[in-house]
């Protein structure tokens, strides 16, 4: 209430930022966009300021079968772009910063639980299309030309975290799939052999360019001091055959301190790796009835989830999905992209919160398990 007794002040205006421009840079000359190839795209101006946090990959490629297009029942799938590819790292002077392997799978996760209802339907942009009653039907690129823009905040958790100029080399690398089966879906009838044919493979950066304080960031770079770069990277773990028994432990890995997990996300797939009937994307209940992380000694949640699914008894399980957003993002509300009839279609997503760690854990080398 007190700023309505200020009549004395002036506007501010912030005129340190003189513009952004987004420049393109492409991969080195002999690149080739086959299966499995290494795709390097460098940055080597070191006297830019660029904002990576609202970089982006624009990618231009066709999709085809061997049936006339009328006729042809095959489509993009969702989250085709991220299937495209099984690995990304990012690189600032050579040293590696931030990556994601099986990106398809890494980012479907972190989307359906951290999405909200608009941002969803932004990424459309990017081939994410998920039915959702604020989005509308579902609507799939299909045969011929196609062309995505895809956030590198979406993809790594270094450019969702870190949101500020960056003044050095970098480099991206892409690792492009052994398979297109994943980035397609189609009908057991109208079966062929589709194939997705990448064009253009592109960075997108923003460059800043700076007024006055553009001496004052020098100073900064030039004094040799540190700079602290936060951000949360986010690490896959397949156990990719299940054992035939009710009961199952799977030690995940032993973490040090820097890299013990903070959220553990955990879900099931049958059969839809590589298959063309089949959304990559989506993910399935397995009859799971429960699910325990344990981080040395300590374990999350305290109590046994008792799930039943052919009962519908999932209410814990969409709660602690429901919390995620605020938890993570330090939100003020809580904004779930999925209903409970779309999180039982699309997931279920295990959600596990393990932020708040006690000296036990915070002092030494961690084992990560998981019992179902």
């Amino acid at each position: 209430m007190t700023d309505i007794l200020s009549i004395g002040g002036e506007p501010i205006f912030d005129d340190r930022i003189v513009k952004i421009e987004t420049h393109t840079y492409n991969p080195y000359a002999n690149t080739t966009f086959g299966h499995s190839n290494e795709i390097r795209i460098p940055i080597q101006q070191q006297d830019l300021y660029t904002l990576p946090c609202e970089s982006f990959l624009y990618i231009e490629g066709v999709l085809s079968d061997d049936v006339p297009e009328k006729d042809s029942d095959t489509t993009m799938d969702n989250n085709c772009v991220a299937f495209m590819f099984d690995e990304i790292r990012y690189e600032l002077n050579g040293v590696e910063i931030d990556r994601n392997r099986n990106v398809g799978i890494t980012s479907s996760i972190k989307n359906f639980v951290s999405l909200t209802t608009e941002r969803n339907r932004k990424l459309q942009n990017a081939g994410w299309i998920v039915i959702n009653e604020n989005v509308g039907p579902r609507s799939r690129t299909k045969i011929g030309d196609f062309n995505f823009c895809v956030l590198l905040n979406v993809l790594l958790g270094f450019c969702e975290d870190y949101k500020h100029v960056i003044n050095a080399r970098h480099e991206l690398i892409l690792i492009r799939s052994r398979t297109d089966a994943n980035c397609i879906v189609t009908k057991p009838e109208r079966q062929k052999n589709p194939t997705i044919t990448l064009l253009k493979v592109q960075w997108r950066m923003p460059h800043v360019v700076l007024n006055d304080d553009k001496l004052s960031l020098l100073r900064t770079l030039e004094s040799g001091r540190y700079l602290s770069m936060g951000f949360r990277s986010w690490g896959l773990y397949e156990y990719p055959l299940l054992q035939t028994t009710n009961r199952h432990s799977w030690a995940v890995k032993a973490a040090t301190q820097l890299e013990k997990p903070r959220y553990v996300i955990f879900a099931l797939q049958t059969g839809r790796s590589n298959n063309l009937l089949k959304h990559a994307s989506e993910f399935n209940d397995g009859n799971l009835t429960n699910v325990k992380l344990y981080l040395n000694s300590d374990f999350y949640p305290y109590d046994d989830m008792n799930l039943d699914f052919e009962k519908r008894r999932t209410a814990i399980l969409y709660e602690m999905y429901a919390k995620f957003r605020k938890s993570y993002y330090g939100c003020e509300r809580e904004n779930a992209l999925l209903t409970m009839e779309e999180f039982d279609k699309w997931g279920p997503f295990v959600v596990i919160d393990c932020s708040r760690q006690n000296k036990s854990v915070k002092s030494a080398t961690v084992d990560v398990r998981l019992q179902t």
